[in-house]
């Protein structure tokens, strides 16, 4: 659902520390004509191969110092229906209405009737706490520890059904907390959804009518608006969701499913007059700049988050920005505050399409004159990606653990799906669906020798690695005929209303949990497989499947 995808090259590695984000946006000499036709070809260049044609497309929009550099649709906005995309179109924005709800409450905050500082039972009197302090600040930040509820057991099952606030929150609020507020950082839906009532109790208004009062109206977003609350007729692009082949309508979201943390529709036009008054208009200076600053967790590290934005780096850059992601869309917007630069990209596909969030990374590079490398995989043997795996550290708390798997180089992460890199020489590895890349460093003079380092290339950052330790066995995916595959395939049910579908496509193989995407499996030997992309494996035994992902092991029966 509408989640955060891109934060420290989605949470894989290294943040620097940033504390704080200027709020003036620094203006420069406006750019002439001949200087604005260049750099759009440039950045139009850059954007244009990420988009299929005939594929669900998607909406970019880049301004310059106020000045609309490249606004330009690519794709298709309904593949059935053989319309293109138009720049106009309507898109729904996912998490990006974090930075909405975020403000809402910021705004209630500048008028003394609420602090970010008071607790959430002040206006949720009702809401069970189990003895700590939760404040409007931990539920801004992410750092409350209450269970995300759009990551509970079961959740993309209820997703198609329409439900009300009160009953959301019933939903989790019983759950207990996963840490202590303030002490660690988690993104939580739930935290958002939390401020949505808030801003209902405070205001005395329902959540869409007061963001429409407060913000929309008053900013000119004409075509912003909780969905189902337009209020006008617009242009829209249609949703998709990935099938077997190719792409079909977007899998159902009932209403208010995704409410404060993900339930708002808008263009990039409306983007970019809210960009026009982010750390101008609305608040006072010291309130934005407030949302600005990283929230400081209770050990004294940064989290890298503000109130509804992510705070990262772009090629050395301080950006402020948030993604988004839900059924059927996908969305990046950024502004790089000392280079007077904001990005949009809105998207009409929940998988299997463009990431807006390279999309985004790689025009902003652009428009600050730091373009990113090109780049281009190519095929690596056995031998070669042996001796790049092994063990690097950065610091006595960092180490990096690459491993062969299969015919291609994975990082290894923590309770996470090993992270599935690209080839671009012997040397050279990039990290798909990002603008990060690695390159080994072998003994001088030795273009042949040793590898005795790696240097991560982030956001403008070389972050150097020495070798430490020697890589863990390869995984090596075994060849099995499809029959033998074909004794397992069919459908296996883990609980009641969820059922893993197992099915070969050609010869590759695959597993559909119910109302999810489905997962290419590969075989370790005739009866265990393992997924690349999240941390599965599955094994057959008789009529059963044991069914592994990170700590959790299940046992679902044949039907």
């Amino acid at each position: 659902m509408f989640i955060r995808t891109a934060i420290c090259a989605a949470t894989l590695l290294l943040c620097a520390p940033q504390l704080a984000f200027a709020t003036d946006t620094a203006r420069s000499k406006p750019l002439d004509k001949r200087a604005l036709e260049d750099l759009s070809v440039r950045l139009h260049a850059t954007v244009a191969p990420y988009f299929p044609f005939d594929a669900p497309g998607g909406v970019v929009l880049v301004v310059k110092d106020g000045q609309t550099v490249l606004r330009r649709a690519y794709g298709m906005a309904d593949t059935t229906k053989g319309v293109k995309m138009t720049p106009e179109m309507a898109m729904r924005i996912g998490s990006m209405t974090k930075q909405f709800t975020a403000t809402g409450i910021l705004l209630l905050a500048d008028e003394g009737k609420l602090s970010v500082e008071d607790e959430i039972t002040r206006y949720l009197p009702d809401y069970p706490t189990q003895g700590r302090k939760i404040t409007i600040e931990h539920l801004l930040t992410h750092t409350s520890g209450i269970v995300s509820y759009t990551g509970k057991p079961g959740y993309a099952q209820r997703a198609p059904q329409d439900t009300t606030v009160a009953a959301q929150i019933d939903s989790f609020k019983n759950d207990p907390l996963q840490f202590e507020p303030g002490s660690a950082w988690r993104y939580n839906n739930s935290g958002y959804y939390l401020l949505g009532a808030i801003i209902e109790k405070v205001s005395g208004l329902p959540y869409h009518q007061f963001l429409e009062q407060r913000i929309f109206v008053p900013l000119g977003m004409n075509h912003t608006a909780y969905e189902g609350h337009e209020r006008s007729k617009w242009p829209s692009a249609a949703g998709h969701s990935p099938l077997e082949k190719g792409f079909g309508a977007a899998r159902p979201l009932g209403k208010n499913q995704s409410y404060a943390g993900g339930e708002l529709v808008s263009t990039v036009d409306d983007l970019a007059k809210w960009d026009a008054a982010v750390g101008k208009k609305l608040l006072k200076p010291a309130t934005w700049q407030r949302a600005f600053t990283s929230y400081r967790l209770s050990d004294g590290k940064d989290s890298h988050y503000g109130y509804g934005w992510e705070l990262t780096l772009i090629q050395g850059e301080p950006t402020i920005g948030h993604s988004g992601s839900t059924r059927g869309f996908r969305s990046y917007g950024l502004r790089v505050p000392s280079k007077g630069v904001y990005v949009a990209v809105l998207t009409n596909g929940d998988a299997g399409t463009v990431v807006p969030d390279v999309v985004a990374r790689r025009a902003a590079a652009v428009a600050i004159g730091k373009p990113l490398p090109e780049f281009r995989e190519v095929a690596l043997d056995a031998a070669a990606l042996d001796a790049v795996a092994g063990v690097y550290s950065f610091d006595k708390d960092t180490q990096r653990v690459f491993r062969r798997d299969g015919e291609f180089l994975s990082l290894l992460r923590p309770n996470r799906g090993p992270l599935v890199l690209k080839a671009m020489s012997a040397s050279e590895f990039f990290v798909p669906d990002t603008a990060d890349w690695f390159v080994f460093q072998r003994e001088a003079g030795n273009p042949a020798g040793k590898v005795t380092g790696v240097t991560y290339h982030q956001d403008g950052r070389a972050l150097l690695h020495a070798r430490s330790g020697e890589a863990p066995p390869p995984r090596i995916v075994a060849k099995i005929a499809d029959a033998a595959f074909d004794a397992h395939a069919g459908r296996y049910e883990m609980q009641p209303g969820m059922v893993l579908e197992v099915r070969r496509d050609g010869s590759r193989y695959f597993v559909q949990p119910t109302g999810q995407r489905r997962l290419e499996i590969f075989p370790l030997s005739e009866t265990r497989f393992f997924a690349r992309d999240v941390d599965a494996e599955l094994s057959f035994e008789g009529q059963s499947l044991q069914f592994k992902q990170g700590s959790r092991n299940f046992t679902a029966r044949r039907l």
